[in-house]
């Protein structure tokens, strides 16, 4: 099936209703779970927090760069990763199909309430936004957000709310700014954020945006980062 840089398709089977749905913003969250960290900043020892969770958002070019990405990321990789790539309202799961075909970890596309588990990764399905929770993943129906659904600043934000210091936020090519609050608010609440290099990039507009928002932890090309994503979660 031909995929464009929206990834439009025909309609796939529709999902049953979920969490968050007429609602703007991710709701309250629970305790922690999962190695998570709510405080700003928090560190053990003095060292930063192990990750807990990988929030990556990507749009125009999203799908070779996050091709490239999941081909470097390792089969022992143990932290749960949340994907938001801009796509049509109708597509199937032709995005999923193509990007199980680049790594030996689980891709899917999560029911509302699924188990964030490690070793697993969770593309938000078309025309919904994909919310972190403390323990598990939430689907919602709330308005677009920059004009998406699914919305990076949505995912970010509630990967921040919920895992504060443990998240590492990857914001890749795409021609408009959302994730750009996301990140800013990731690292709000002590997170990390790699960009990827705009001169690089397919599209330079998202990283730059996140670049401008927030001070960000790297900016790197896409191997270099992906090197040090890897790095950061061993």
């Amino acid at each position: 099936m031909p995929i464009a840089s929206c990834l439009q398709a025909v309609p796939g089977s529709p999902r049953p209703r979920c969490a968050g749905e007429g609602h703007g913003e991710p709701g309250q969250m629970g305790t922690p779970a999962f190695g998570a960290s709510s405080t700003l900043g928090e560190t053990r020892r003095g060292l930063r927090v192990p990750p807990s969770v990988v929030v990556v958002g990507t749009s125009l070019g999203g799908l070779a760069a996050l091709s490239s990405m999941l081909r470097a990321i390792p089969a022992a990789f143990a932290v749960p990763i949340a994907v938001v790539q801009h796509r049509g309202k109708t597509d199937d799961d032709a995005l999923e199909r193509l990007l199980a075909a680049q790594t030996s970890l689980r891709v899917s596309e999560p029911n509302d309430k699924d188990p964030l588990e490690p070793g697993r990764i969770y593309l938000a399905p078309a025309d919904y936004h994909l919310l972190i929770e403390p323990t598990s993943i939430a689907l919602s129906t709330a308005p677009p957000r920059n004009f998406a659904r699914p919305s990076i600043d949505v995912l970010f934000e509630s990967a921040a709310e919920a895992y504060g210091s443990g998240v590492i936020a990857v914001v890749l090519t795409g021609s408009n700014h959302d994730g750009a609050a996301g990140a800013r608010r990731v690292k709000e609440r002590g997170g990390r954020v790699f960009v990827e290099d705009p001169a690089t990039a397919h599209s330079s507009a998202m990283p730059a945006s996140a670049i401008a928002a927030a001070s960000v932890d790297a900016v790197l090309p896409l191997s270099k980062l992906c090197e040090r994503l890897v790095a950061e979660c061993k």
